[in-house]
């Protein structure tokens, strides 16, 4: 195992334990230890074949999608993470003492940036909390973001993060995601029919994905476990450009409170049980999480192109180099809900170009959540537009 990953995290940081002697930290030895990891450069990704008509397809079934669910809520939503259970606000604050090669775009220097934060969970439909479980999401806007940003974000102050439960994205490719979209569509059952019809869906999916010679052994999108939202590790799932460097994010429970929610029982109590437990929280308590970053060692075991493989952590574990804090607040006003959930959009392509997202299935998303967000908001009659301060969240 390379010394990297030998040594504690304390011992990079060049901090010593009591009573510990520390190797110097020599110009030498952190260019070796830099140069285990991947430099990005733009032929990591790989076009796949007929990627852009691919995502076109996926583009139309989402949209056929949208139009049911609007016609079953009299109003456009999204097309997944639908219904959120917690809009909140609160601080990013990027740590000190990072080596180099997490001293990256946004986590550069040490800094506090506020956020805007929406939990969800990840359908397009607005699902009684009593009876389906699905995966969930954590979206995190950060404001006063400075730097250059991808096409078609230039002169917007913000960095969108899009993660959810699970390490890695239920499809491997975009051919195999179109697969289960349409086969989804061709079920659009109502929501009270959903968990039977998703069984189904998982079956027509896997078929589809059997007869181009591939499997879904990660695919579980509707048996997630009843368990708190604020207790749930949430990832990237694919990755992103970390400045010289290629990564996955994830973002971690970090208070004893919220650990202790991931051994308690839960079951949510109402239809919005989920939102009525995190406006409960957040009605006393605060909830901090830590903001990890893996980076890629090698193409061929952490793959760029391939959003359905993990990286192997004990070659290269996450490694803190933020705290997302969330004071306590109210979590789910009407006039949040009116902001967040009808005007704002959390998009990959919201970005730095410090922060690319990376792969067939993140360049899909960047062209799919901003084609749908902005047509989601248009038929609402609702603004497209970026916020340009925190004080733009209503309280």
């Amino acid at each position: 195992m390379a010394i990297l990953f030998v040594l504690p995290l304390v011992l990079l940081s060049g901090t010593a334990r009591a009573g510990e002697r520390l190797p110097p930290l020599t110009e030498a030895r952190t260019l070796r230890m830099q140069r285990e990891y991947v430099r990005y450069t733009d032929d990591v990704e790989v076009k796949q074949t007929n990627e852009d008509q691919v995502i076109d397809q996926i583009i139309a079934s989402m949209q056929r999608l949208g139009h049911t669910t609007r016609a079953r809520y009299g109003r456009a939503v999204r097309p997944t993470h639908a219904k959120s259970h917690g809009l909140v606000k609160g601080e990013l604050h990027v740590l000190d003492g990072l080596v180099e090669e997490l001293r990256q775009g946004l986590f550069a220097a040490p800094r506090i940036y506020p956020v805007i934060v929406r939990l969800s969970h990840v359908p397009g439909e607005l699902l009684d909390d009593r009876r389906v479980s699905t995966p969930r999401g954590i979206a995190i806007k950060v404001l006063d973001v400075e730097g250059a940003k991808l096409p078609g974000h230039e002169g917007e102050v913000t960095q969108d993060f899009v993660l959810n439960t699970g390490k890695v994205f239920p499809s491997p490719s975009v051919k195999t995601f179109l697969a289960t979209i349409t086969a989804l569509e061709k079920i659009t059952p109502a929501p009270e029919r959903l968990k039977q019809a998703v069984s189904v869906v998982s079956r027509l999916t896997n078929a589809a994905l059997h007869a181009v010679g591939l499997n879904s052994a990660n695919l579980d999108f509707f048996g997630h476990p009843f368990k708190h939202p604020l207790a749930e590790p949430y990832y990237s799932q694919v990755p992103i450009r970390y400045g010289d460097y290629i990564a996955k994010l994830s973002v971690t429970p970090d208070t004893p409170s919220l650990r202790a929610l991931a051994t308690a029982r839960f079951k949510p109590q109402d239809e919005n049980g989920l939102r009525t437990t995190v406006v409960e929280i957040f009605r006393t308590h605060p909830a901090e999480f830590e903001v990890g970053i893996q980076l890629c060692k090698d193409l061929e075991r952490m793959p760029v192109e391939n959003a359905n493989t993990e990286w192997p952590e004990d070659e290269s574990p996450y490694r803190p180099v933020a705290r997302l804090i969330l004071p306590p607040q109210d979590a789910y006003t009407p006039a949040r809900q009116a902001f967040v959930d009808e005007d704002l959009s959390f998009c990959p392509a919201h970005s730095l170009a410090a922060h690319r997202p990376l792969g067939a299935i993140m360049r899909a998303r960047m062209r799919v959540y901003e084609v749908l967000g902005t047509a989601r908001r248009q038929e609402n009659g609702r603004p497209l537009r970026e916020p340009r301060s925190i004080a733009e969240m209503p309280e």
